[in-house]
């Protein structure tokens, strides 16, 4: 028999998309902002300063709050030898995050490097370096780390980890979710359970990988830590390692919700006491369930930035409903492989269940797209949101793919239906036209395999020796019961699993729907496999708001900088003496970080050069707690004074005070703010 495709139904498919579309693009253009990433925001001194003295301590400045130990700040002499005292000083205040170290006294000329790592709130290791100068700069042996944090051999089997953790929470979510809500009779069927249980399994030992990978996966990058005790001691005192700790305590009433979906709800048979366990499994799987994914809602992105109190909840339900969605979704496929008499019923009803996951996930994957993207421009400039489009795309494909194979469920309805009619009407008609060999019975009750009763009966004749054919040949060759022939027994073995695997086949290509709804369903599973790799990155990667917001105080930072640009000042004055009134100014070359020159002239208020006893300059950064740095500049001439070398070790906005003596006892200080490169 032919069959042809469903149709797609691709207006309405096609709405559902708009409106999507519709909703995450009105979000992201009301977005504010927000971080949900530890970033580098700033450091005293910056990378690349050169300034005039040795500075008491290093200090960093964070887009959020970061664990931070002894070691997470290191300072580096030329030649490689530590030269911080190694105790970390925190300093923040308010909103400010910042943490420094002190420095040796008397540290010499030359180039120095800062070395950093950290964990941020979300759990994802953050580490970076960078250099500065004293006096001057100079070859340095010390070579900035080529490993990215969380990179390595560690990073990649702590991914790995993660990877697999989302697989078993699906699989055994969505799995027991499909048994209880779709097929209870599935709770009997071998390949369904060991699907669920290793679905535990792999949950189980991913947890535990992730929980001995943790310490050098945030620290050394070593393997061989995995077994230091004093390394998983600290782990288990961070917010990531009491997640983990509690994830293991739940997997722990997740064997026993196993163990009774799969031993006294299989065997129940009273119907009021079935439909009481069902009950009782369900709440007590659902609040398992949610306990499973809030380890990672309160661990990972959502429990930090925009809207925590929102996102965690919302984090949750989206793990949950993809839980059901993709988990439910494997189940039906070895469902339909190894268990071709899976009832219609229990794929219509799965096929509901999936379409209110899906809204579900729709709706709480918007809310979040917005509160890790938040602009248009984050969308496509950062890797978060270019993985973000990648992912919104696979899932595109796999709601496509989810429509056809919805259609192919309506099929099966559809052909449910007629054969139910059939039926009622083969009942009306005389029993003699029934056969005497069964045919028309077996096709009657096997409504399922879709098979005839012919090709039935005979693989049953082949396999069970009905006809005694088989049986009788082995009599006579073995002697009975007491001679069994090894060779001809193994022989026999393997005649019957070969009949016993030609008649699942003819079984499965027998029902045309079936066989579509299988293809298609496993189209769907490997765009699922592919979907979940690409969230698993995703979710450690540093998201867009905080990659936008970092860029944007970075350049805060130094949007006051005239990089290559002399300032030029002009300062009235009046010490109130005989001379005392005129104006200074003042041209600072070429007005950046680093080493500049300094020209000063003292002019009356005739504009003609005003001979003093004494000028001083002074800068400060008030912002950054610098200063004031003082600058004496030399007589050139009458009314000309200059310095050389006058150095600035950041960007921002300098106080420079002036401070002009037209007698011995008349004097005056006079001030203006500069924007320094």
């Amino acid at each position: 028999m032919t069959t042809t495709a469903p149709r797609l139904g691709l207006p309405a498919f096609a709405r559902l998309l708009l409106v999507v579309a519709a909703l995450f693009g009105a979000l992201l253009a009301t977005a504010g902002p927000a971080s949900a990433h530890a970033a580098l925001t700033g450091s005293d001194p910056q990378d690349g300063a050169v300034v005039a003295t040795a500075p008491k301590d290093v200090n960093l400045t964070f887009s959020e709050q970061v664990a931070m130990s002894s070691d997470s700040i290191r300072v580096l002499d030329p030649s490689g030898k530590r030269v911080d005292t190694g105790e970390l000083r925190d300093m923040c205040s308010g909103s400010i995050v910042r943490y420094g170290v002190e420095l040796l006294p008397g540290l010499p000329d030359g180039t120095y490097t800062v070395a950093w790592q950290t964990v941020s709130a979300d759990s994802h290791p953050v580490a970076g370096a960078f250099t500065f100068s004293v006096g001057a700069p100079s070859t340095t042996t010390v070579a900035l780390p080529d490993r990215t944090a969380g990179g390595g051999i560690v990073g990649a089997l702590y991914g790995i980890a993660r990877y697999l953790s989302y697989a078993g929470f699906v699989v055994l979510v969505g799995g027991g979710a499909f048994v209880l809500a779709c097929w209870p009779r599935g709770a009997r069927v071998r390949p369904v359970q060991r699907l669920v249980v290793r679905g535990w399994l792999t949950l189980t030992g991913a947890t535990l990988a992730m929980l001995l990978l943790r310490s050098p996966y945030t620290g050394s990058g070593k393997l061989a830590d995995v077994f230091d005790l004093g390394g998983l001691q600290a782990v288990l005192a961070t917010k990531t390692g009491a997640a983990l700790s509690s994830r293991l305590l739940l997997l722990g009433a997740a064997a026993l919700f196993v163990a009774v979906l799969f031993g006294a709800y299989a065997r129940r048979t009273d119907e009021d006491e079935h439909k009481d366990l069902t009950f009782g499994l369900a709440l007590g799987g659902t609040v398992v369930a949610a306990g499973i994914a809030g380890t990672w809602a309160l661990a990972e992105h959502a429990s930090t930035g925009l809207q925590p109190g929102v996102a965690m909840p919302v984090d949750i339900l989206h793990l949950l409903a993809v839980a059901v969605w993709l988990g439910g979704l494997t189940t039906l496929l070895v469902a339909l492989y190894r268990e071709p008499s899976v009832e219609r019923a229990a794929v219509e009803r799965y096929s509901k269940l999936a379409f209110g996951a899906v809204v579900v996930v729709a709706a709480t994957g918007v809310y979040q797209s917005w509160r890790q993207v938040g602009t248009w421009s984050a969308l496509t400039d950062t890797r978060y949101g270019q993985l973000l489009l990648v992912k919104i795309g696979l899932v595109a494909v796999l709601v496509g793919i989810a429509w056809v194979s919805r259609r192919w469920v309506r099929r099966l309805a559809d052909g449910a239906r007629v054969s139910g009619d059939a039926e009622s009407s083969e009942a009306a008609v005389p029993e003699t036209s029934g056969g005497a060999d069964g045919s028309d019975a077996t096709d009657g009750a096997d409504v399922g395999s879709g098979s005839d009763g012919s090709h039935e009966g005979a693989a049953s004749d082949e396999v069970g020796g009905s006809d005694g054919s088989h049986e009788g040949a082995d009599a006579d060759g073995g002697g009975g019961s007491d001679g069994v022939d090894p060779e001809r027994a193994a022989q026999l073995a393997r005649q019957q699993a070969a009949v016993a695997t030609a008649r699942r086949k003819r079984e499965r290509d027998a029902d045309p729907e079936r066989a579509g709804l299988r293809r298609s369903v496993l189209t769907e599973a490997a765009v699922a496999v592919v979907l979940l790799a690409v969230t698993t990155v995703l979710t450690s990667t540093e998201p867009a708001r905080t990659e936008e917001e970092a860029g944007r105080l970075k350049a805060a930072s130094g949007s006051a900088a005239v990089p290559n640009r002399p300032i030029d000042v002009r300062l009235p004055f009046d010490t109130g003496g005989v001379d005392g009134k005129g104006t200074v100014q003042l041209t600072l070359s070429p007005g950046r970080t680093g080493a500049n020159a300094l020209h000063i002239f003292v002019l009356r208020p005739n504009g003609r050069a005003l001979d003093v006893p004494e000028v001083k300059v002074s800068f400060t950064l008030k912002a950054k707690q610098i200063g004031p740095l003082p600058v004496l500049p030399d007589r050139v001439q009458t009314g000309h004074w200059t310095a050389t070398g006058v150095q600035l070790p950041m960007s921002g906005e300098w106080q420079m005070q002036v401070t002009v003596r037209t007698s011995e006892i008349d004097q005056t200080t006079i001030d203006k703010n500069v924007k320094i490169g």
